[in-house]
């Protein structure tokens, strides 16, 4: 095992200066997170109680190579995470596709990528963690210890605890991926296709390691199927003036394309999807002068930020006559074989697009309570982040869509705005298993509770 002592003391003495926050905040305040970034769209109440101080469980604390298994904080970011693993030739199960996204985070909240459809979710790679919970104890939790602590904490947000360190599996990568951007001319077509490779892991007799698509409309949609090589020769640079979304077009058949394994995790970070063309970050005079260090999502969010501070593009849109503009940034689980009505009705009734699809497998057969998608199933990850005209009553789009993913055996996923009703959130969420989990691990209530964070926004 590489153990880094320097690594390791500064995680001891993170913990403590944890520890002696949590005992600073008053009895009768909320405990919350100190952090400088966040990937969670929902609205937030400014709190004047002093956070959590997380500023020393941020680092990898050891690899064992031999093991495929990392010791990691719960505040590192993926960014951090992945270029150290990738020193020994190794990456976690799941890579989201979020340089900031932190692994404590993707654990607690939820993240996938395109290797979900064979690893399933970054929880499931999990096997074992220390966590903060409610009580102020710190308790390391496995699937055999505390084990009903280690079920209920994925989708729980923060509401059962904050985990410290997080012991989890990794698997052995190569230098390149060799792409196959494939188009499709109707949904049934590309869905079937999905399906196969699912089934198979594999197309026209090679083996698939990563696998999503993007849906531009119902006539133009693609799969980009991921192989992992060691030949070397000529790679793609997306982090420049080209756009990684724009390169997947084309007019028919299989377009093929080569990245680094480092560039294929991060293909989606330099314009946050297709979403800093809102920022005019793809318009070529502007991208040309944009520094490359700005061209990430990290810094898109801060913009994000300062727009839902001060109400800029509400105010733009206001001053050209236009109605005020709804938030829709979710991404939603659906059965395979209800995607395509999904799809169909989404492009039919919402006007964002593209939309990005990642399919996605369980691989534990235990059950996560919080998030109860069945693990013999398959399911397609929706992913659309945009804004359209704000209708008549708050959030009538969402709402929408929300009743739509039910109405289909859907789930999802609560980083951003939810407005269901306690009694279907409950019965969406865990209900009964996460007030039990609750009680027993936060008695005090000095966490918010769940549908109070997702829901409530207090």
């Amino acid at each position: 095992m590489s153990v880094s002592g320097s690594a390791l003391s500064t995680h001891t003495a993170g913990v403590e200066r944890l520890l002696a926050s949590y005992r600073s905040i008053p009895a009768t305040a909320t405990v919350r997170l100190a952090k400088p970034t966040s990937n969670l769209f929902r609205a937030r109440t400014k709190r004047d109680a002093p956070g959590l101080d997380t500023s020393g469980l941020t680092g990898v604390i050891s690899v064992d190579p031999d093991a495929r298994t990392a010791d990691v904080a719960g505040m590192c970011t993926y960014e951090e995470l992945v270029a150290t693993t990738l020193r020994y030739g190794l990456s976690p199960l799941v890579v989201p596709q979020l340089k900031t996204i932190t692994l404590g985070g993707a654990v607690t909240g939820l993240g996938i990528e395109s290797a979900s459809f064979r690893n399933g979710l970054p929880h499931e790679s999990v096997l074992e963690m220390d966590i903060l919970t409610g009580s102020g104890e710190l308790l390391t939790a496995t699937p055999e210890q505390h084990a009903d602590l280690y079920r209920a904490f994925p989708n729980s947000y923060g509401t059962l605890g904050y985990s410290t360190r997080l012991r989890i599996q990794l698997e052995p990568v190569h230098p390149f991926v060799a792409l196959r951007h494939i188009r499709f001319h109707s949904l049934s077509e590309m869905i079937a296709a999905m399906e196969r490779i699912i089934d198979t892991a594999g197309l026209d007799g090679a083996a698939v390691d990563y696998l999503d698509g993007v849906v531009f409309s119902a006539e133009e949609s693609y799969l980009c199927v991921g192989t992992r090589t060691t030949t070397p020769g000529p790679v793609s640079d997306y982090t420049g003036n080209d756009i990684y979304y724009r390169s997947i077009q084309h007019e028919s058949g299989i377009k093929d394309d080569r990245l680094t394994i480092h560039d294929y995790f991060w293909r989606w970070d330099t314009d946050w999807f297709w979403c800093s063309r809102a920022f005019g970050a793809q318009n070529p005079r502007l991208r040309r002068w944009w520094p490359r260090r700005y061209r990430r999502s990290s810094f898109y969010w801060k913009l994000v930020g300062l727009d839902q501070r001060f109400g800029v593009a509400d105010r733009i849109e206001k001053h050209n006559g236009r109605p005020a503009r709804e938030r829709v940034v979710q991404d939603v689980e659906l059965p395979i074989e209800r995607t395509r009505e999904f799809l169909e009705w989404f492009l039919d009734n919402v006007p964002i697009s593209p939309i990005w699809l990642c399919p996605l497998r369980l691989r534990d057969h235990h059950g996560w309570p919080l998030y109860p998608i069945r693990p013999d199933r398959s399911y397609v990850n929706i992913g659309f982040w945009s804004s359209v005209p704000a209708g008549h009553t708050e959030g009538a789009t969402n709402r929408a869509i929300e009743a739509k993913v039910s109405a289909l055996f859907g789930h999802k996923s609560l980083y951003s705005d939810s407005y269901y009703g306690r009694e279907e959130f409950d019965g969406l969420y865990g209900g009964e298993s996460y007030n039990t989990v609750k009680k027993i691990y936060d008695p005090d209530s000095r966490l918010l509770d769940l549908y109070a964070k997702a829901v409530q926004r207090r």
